[in-house]
Order: C-alpha cells, then sequence, then structure tokens
C-alpha cells in the first residue's frame, strides 16, 4: 500500500507580501502595546543594588598544600571538610531561610538619601514602600475586611521569630527577597547582595546585614568557649572567696593568740595556715584557667577580612524600562505574525 506523505511548505515571500498587506493592523498592535508597556512599567517602582564581599577565617588542618590546590581545581574545598564548624560557609546563605536571622535584620535604623525617613528597616518596609496604583486598590480593598493576627510583638515589644503575625511574616519574606547571601565554593568568599527603594537604604542594609552575619558566625564559633570562660568564672569567684574567709579566720586567730605558746595553739594556728594555703593554691588555679579560657575565647573568635565594601548605587538596577518595552512589542510584533501565518495557512487549505 503506498502511502502519500503530503508537506505543507510555508512561503516566506507570501507571508511577508500578507504583513505588508497588513501593515495598518500590526501599526495598531504595537502602538497599543508601546503605550501600555510604558503605561505599566512607569507604574513600577525603581529599585536600586549593591553588594559587599568578605572572607571568613577557617579552622582547617589539611585543607591546603598539593591534595588541596588538586580539589579546588575540580571545585572542591577540603577546608570545607576539614573544617570543626558545623554550620561552614557553604551554609551561609541558608541562613535566610532562619526566622531568628531574619527578624534580627527588623531593628536595623535606616535613613533615606534626601533624609524625609529614619526609621528602622521593619517599619520602612512596612509603611514607606513604593506600591504600583493596583497593588495599593487591592491593599485599601483588603484593609476594609475584618482581620484577625496572632503572634508578633510579645509583651515587651519584642518578636517570637517563630512565632509570627501574617503582616510580619510577610515582611520577613520581603527581606529574603530583597537581602542575598552567597558563597563562593573555591574561595569561601562570601557575597551580600541587597537591593532597595533608595540608595542609602541599599548601602545601609548591606553593611549592617554584613555586621550581622559576622556578630552571628562569631557568636557560634566562640559560644562553648564562653561558656566555659563563665564556668571557669563562677569557680573562681567561689574559691576566690573560701579563700578570703580562710584567710580572715587565720589572721583572727593569730591576733588573737599571738603570745601564747601552748602547742595545741600553735597545731591549730599549722592547720588554720595550711587550710588558707590550700584555699589560695586552689584560688591561683582556677584563675590561671580562667585566664586561658579568655584566651581561648580570643582565638576562637573569627577574623573577617573585608574584600568589597557596599558603595552607594548611582544607577538604579530595575526596572529595565527600555528593555522591556522592547521586549513587549517583540512579542507583539511575534504574536501579530503568528496570527498572519495561520490566516494564511487557512486561506491555503
Amino acid at each position: 500500500m503506498a502511502t502519500e506523505i503530503q508537506a505543507t511548505s510555508i512561503d516566506y515571500r507570501a507571508v511577508l507580501r500578507e504583513i505588508k498587506k497588513r501593515k495598518r493592523l500590526f501599526l495598531i498592535v504595537l502602538s497599543i502595546t508601546f503605550v501600555l508597556s510604558i503605561l505599566y512599567i512607569l507604574c513600577i517602582p525603581r529599585y536600586y543594588s549593591t553588594d559587599t564581599k568578605m572572607a571568613p577565617e577557617l579552622e582547617s588542618s589539611i585543607g591546603g598544600g598539593t591534595l588541596g590546590s588538586i580539589a579546588s581545581s575540580f571545585g572542591f574545598d577540603l577546608s570545607e571538610m576539614e573544617t570543626s564548624d558545623a554550620i561552614t560557609p557553604m551554609l551561609y546563605p541558608d541562613l535566610m531561610e532562619d526566622n531568628g536571622f531574619v527578624t534580627g535584620l527588623f531593628p536595623i535604623k535606616v535613613k533615606t538619601q534626601d533624609g524625609s525617613i529614619n526609621t528602622t528597616y521593619h517599619d520602612y518596609l512596612k509603611k514607606y514602600q513604593k506600591e504600583p496604583w493596583w497593588t495599593k486598590m487591592i491593599y485599601s480593598v483588603l484593609s476594609l475586611l475584618p482581620k484577625k493576627e496572632e503572634g508578633g510583638k510579645g509583651n515587651q515589644g519584642e518578636y517570637d521569630p517563630y512565632i509570627l503575625s501574617k503582616s510580619e511574616d510577610d515582611i520577613a519574606g520581603a527581606i529574603r527577597n530583597n537581602v542575598k547571601l552567597s558563597t563562593d565554593k573555591k574561595t569561601g568568599v562570601i557575597t551580600i547582595t541587597v537591593k532597595a527603594q533608595d540608595k542609602l537604604v541599599c548601602k545601609t542594609v548591606a553593611d549592617s546585614v554584613r555586621g550581622h552575619l559576622q556578630r552571628f558566625i562569631s557568636a557560634y564559633r566562640t559560644n562553648k568557649a564562653r561558656t566555659d570562660l563563665e564556668y571557669y568564672k563562677k569557680l573562681m569567684a567561689e574559691a576566690k572567696h573560701d579563700y578570703q574567709k580562710a584567710r580572715q579566720l587565720y589572721g583572727s586567730y593569730s591576733d588573737a593568740n599571738s603570745d601564747l605558746i601552748l602547742e595545741s595553739y600553735r597545731a591549730k594556728k599549722e592547720d588554720l595556715e595550711n587550710e588558707m594555703q590550700l584555699k589560695f593554691n586552689a584560688y591561683s588555679a582556677l584563675n590561671t584557667q580562667m585566664q586561658a579560657a579568655k584566651a581561648k575565647v580570643q582565638e576562637r573568635t573569627p577574623v573577617f577580612t573585608l574584600i568589597k565594601g557596599a558603595a552607594m548605587p548611582n544607577k538604579p538596577a530595575g526596572p529595565k524600562r527600555m528593555f522591556f518595552v522592547i521586549e513587549m512589542l517583540i512579542l507583539a510584533f511575534i504574536g501579530t505574525s503568528i496570527y498572519v501565518l495561520n490566516t494564511l495557512l487557512r486561506e491555503k487549505k
């Protein structure tokens, strides 16, 4: 049985002729698209973006050398695998998923470039964000509806990061959208990228997030050492109290019995002196351990190298209005051309 295959060919010259015939259609569609695109994109608030980079100190035993260089060439960092820290730089971007870390950015003090707004980052995102007119209309309608919020601020004005109200959770989501953390797998350099609707706010938040991250890393790295330090401080305070008590008792007994030569009194005095010496030795040993614990805290405190500071941007990062309009015109032209092509194919049939 013979099978007849019919191929439908497209005559591009015919398509071009059809497009020329319908110049009026293209002119109308492109004109409407141009006007609507401009009206839409002009309503979208502009934003600025900046970034800052830093490199934290890592604890590593064999991450360097030839083996480390070979692994680095394949995109692996052995220092990350050998560090004693449970939270490595590769996991720092995941901190933005934690409400505790994100809500720690709420109290950041921000000020706009013109000085008209001076408030916290939380209130800036909640009260002073520019929105398109349709978004404002939606918010106005929603504000008329009864609402009930749970969670949020505690009795002392503090936020429970894991029991947030709907509005506070939305602000936390806005911060996650505006603040991005990334880590280079080969170098371990941490990049903090921030966007905001004001130049100065953008720079301020970037610097503050870097400081917040540094404090978080330092607190994590020194947590055990600081706990040990507080423990030795407590023991040393108790030992000092016992020593002072023994010294006072020995001094009082010696003053009261300085003229007596009985052996029983001398033996008692020696016992008190030995007890005082033991208390002093214990106090001295604990003082040495406390000083060592202080040194351990200093040793565990990481050093951060600022590679790139956050600069105040001069030009908006978006939206790209010209590119948006051009993209819409191209899509409108392609869509209209497809419509013309389908019309031509239907006429052939």
